[in-house]
């Protein structure tokens, strides 16, 4: 069993940056991959990017590629989304995830955390 608690969200201008934390509780974050996934008002659940359980691979989304880096720390058993550049269209309520593989699909993972609000200001 693992909880995940997110934190960092927050109101930042455009072209600024902003670190989401994604915590968790539980001895075996280190063997599940973590996703990052967002949900604009209205819209549906969107892939941001994952990591592997090792932290040495990752994967993002075309919109976020080149922005945003996710990264992991097993020891403070937390994940990180360090978003840069962020634009309006990066509004959203922000989510990790964890689960066995790196996946895109919201269904391949097991554990969610309650999201955190990240609202860019243009």
């Amino acid at each position: 069993q693992v909880q995940l608690v997110e934190s960092g969200g927050g109101l930042v201008q455009a072209g600024g940056s902003l670190r989401l934390s994604c915590t968790a509780s539980g001895r075996t974050f280190s063997t599940y991959a973590v996703g990052w996934f967002r949900q604009a008002p209205g819209k549906e659940r969107e892939f941001v990017g994952c990591v592997n359980s090792g932290g040495e691979i990752t994967y993002y989304a075309d919109s976020v590629k080149g922005r945003f880096t996710i990264s992991r720390d097993n020891a403070k058993k937390t994940a990180y989304l360090q978003m840069a550049s962020v634009k309006p269209e990066d509004t959203a309520v922000y989510y990790c995830a964890a689960g066995r593989m790196v996946l895109a699909a919201p269904m391949g993972y097991d554990y969610w955390g309650q999201g955190t609000q990240v609202t860019v200001s243009s």
